[in-house]
């Protein structure tokens, strides 16, 4: 995947938001929490996710894939994609799908239910 077909995937989520930070990440956000972290090194994109404890134990040994570097160090189940070698961008799209719900897991009910998310 290239940085353009990630921002593009990213902005299609609904009320997904877009900010540079962190020296130029791409980073995307529901309801100001983050759920993707993209940047391109060495001329490829590699792209930080939130996961669930059994796709972390899974995915971290994967070609192409490791513990997202300063997030996993912390704690924090979050996996990095810097190649497609194990997983190809179908399947990558599902990935961040699915941190996009775990991060407005993290919303208050309130905001869940302003931006009609979760069923609240």
């Amino acid at each position: 995947m290239k940085l353009a077909a990630y921002n593009t995937f990213c902005a299609s989520l609904p009320h997904a938001t877009h900010v540079e930070q962190w020296g130029g990440s791409q980073v995307w956000k529901i309801g100001g929490k983050v759920f993707a972290i993209g940047s391109v090194e060495n001329g490829a994109l590699a792209v930080s996710f939130k996961c669930s404890a059994m796709s972390f134990d899974m995915l971290k040994g994967a070609a192409g894939m490791r513990p997202a570097p300063y997030l996993a160090s912390r704690g924090m189940l979050w996996m990095q994609r810097f190649n497609g070698e194990s997983m190809d961008d179908a399947a990558f799209k599902k990935y961040l799908r699915e941190s996009y719900r775990l991060a407005s897991l993290n919303l208050t009910r309130k905001a869940q239910r302003e931006l009609g998310l979760n069923g609240a």
